[in-house]
C-alpha cells in the first residue's frame, strides 16, 4: 500500500516549504512566517495527509 507521502511533499515545495532535518519525522519549515510542520515517512492515513496540509494553509485535499 503507497501512502500519501510523496503526494503531501509535492505540495509542500510548490507552496514554498523546504526541510529542515529529522529522518523519521521530516521538519519543513517556510520562510512566509508560516508554521513549522513536522512530517512522519509514513502517512497511511488520508486524514493525517490532509491535516498536514490544512496547517500548511494548503486548500487542496488528497
Amino acid at each position: 500500500m503507497k501512502g500519501y507521502f510523496d503526494e503531501v511533499v509535492r505540495l509542500l515545495k510548490e507552496v514554498g516549504y523546504y526541510r529542515d532535518g529529522g529522518s523519521k519525522h521530516q521538519k519543513w519549515r517556510h520562510d512566509g512566517g508560516k508554521p513549522t510542520l513536522t512530517v512522519p515517512h509514513k502517512i497511511l492515513s488520508r486524514s493525517t495527509a490532509n491535516g498536514i496540509l490544512k496547517d500548511a494553509g494548503i486548500g487542496k485535499k488528497l
